[in-house]
């Protein structure tokens, strides 16, 4: 018996039917415990660039998490954020661009390209954040294409969980929502990556066209209730901006599964037992976002996640080994997009032209 059905969920019969059977959802990202390297691997390489994508895989990830936005001239390119980021941009002088904000809609690919995105500003609070980060001058925003590319999920093994970065309180900033989507979908099918991938959004909107577009590929339903910068307070009802009109009741397992999501990734603090259970029950995979320490990484293993999202996926593989638990294999780039990569043992991913 599958958890999750085509269709509105009768959730008090079905979470009665899956307790007494002890059915488990279908999982997106096949067997095993999902290991998604976040931005790539955002505490060690440049993030959502091909070599921090090359270092995941190196490490040993089950899924590469990554951020995209659609540039003016329609290219779909992986960013995080509408706008680049001051703390790790550059500008054609390599200088670090100034606190106002330049969005990616507003530049066509090759105006993109002309930014470096290798290096941390030094001093900065994402630097402190991440001392570890190894500088690599010279890298360039890459585009989904070139990234599906280089991970080669038929090859590899290796899924892709995108996410797409748009705001319902900001709509001159990105696409519309249908285009937003439609844009990643049709990267999606071009390069027949459509069965590696799952959607996720914090802006449900996009999700709901995914599904009326592409049903096929799973979704994956953010969210954030933190009361201080949250997308969504704990106390608050009715329809969010960020749920695509939906009501919300209080239960955002409720509402996601009935929305035939496949996967809640909720703020990892945000989630306890009762919740983690609640979801399951009704048919979803669970896969909080984004767990760095290795006591909260064990904690919520032992509460039976489904995965997790981490900025560190060689710590959350040295907590599974811990746990006696099977651990993603490394696995070497090979020859996509014009580059190759090795993985040296013990060593690190090293990613040429």
């Amino acid at each position: 018996m599958v958890c999750r059905t085509l269709g509105v969920f009768a959730l008090a019969a079905l979470a009665a039917v899956a307790l007494e059977v002890g059915c488990a959802p279908v999982s997106p990202f096949g067997e095993g415990f999902d290991v998604q390297g976040h931005r790539g691997t955002r505490a060690r390489r440049p993030e959502n660039t091909l070599p921090s994508f090359a270092e995941a895989m190196c490490i040993g990830v089950t899924t590469v998490e990554l951020d995209v936005g659609v540039s003016k001239d329609g290219v779909v390119v992986v960013r995080h954020g509408r706008g680049l980021h001051p703390e790790i941009t550059r500008g054609p002088d390599g200088r670090f661009i100034p606190a106002e904000r330049v969005l990616i809609s507003a530049l066509t690919l090759a105006e993109l390209r002309r930014f470096d995105v290798g290096r941390v500003r030094p001093g900065s609070r994402y630097a402190m954040g991440f001392p570890e980060v190894v500088p690599i001058d010279g890298t360039r925003i890459p585009t989904l294409e070139e990234t599906i590319a280089l991970v080669d999920p038929s090859r590899s093994g290796v899924r892709l969980n995108i996410e797409t970065k748009i705001s319902p309180e900001k709509p001159a900033d990105t696409l519309p929502p249908d285009a937003f989507a439609d844009a990643v979908i049709a990267v999606l099918r071009k390069t027949g990556a459509l069965k590696y991938a799952t959607l996720q959004s914090f802006d449900w909107r996009t999700l709901a066209r995914a599904k009326a577009v592409a049903p096929e590929i799973p979704r994956v339903h953010l969210s954030h209730q933190a009361e201080a910068n949250g997308a969504l307070e704990r106390r608050q009802t009715g329809a969010p901006p960020w749920f695509a009109g939906h009501d919300y009741d209080g239960s955002l397992p409720k509402l996601i599964a009935s929305l035939e999501g496949a996967v809640w990734s909720p703020l990892y603090r945000d989630l306890d037992r009762e919740s983690l259970r609640e979801a399951q029950t009704l048919g979803l995979l669970v896969v909080p976002w984004t767990v760095n320490e290795p006591r909260d990484m064990d904690r919520l293993i032992e509460w039976g996640v489904d995965g997790l999202i981490t900025d560190y996926p060689g710590r959350l593989n040295d907590v599974l080994r811990a746990r006696g638990l099977p651990v993603p294999p490394a696995v070497a780039v090979e020859g996509a997009a014009g580059r190759s990569a090795r993985c040296p043992p013990g060593g690190t991913a090293e990613v040429s032209n």
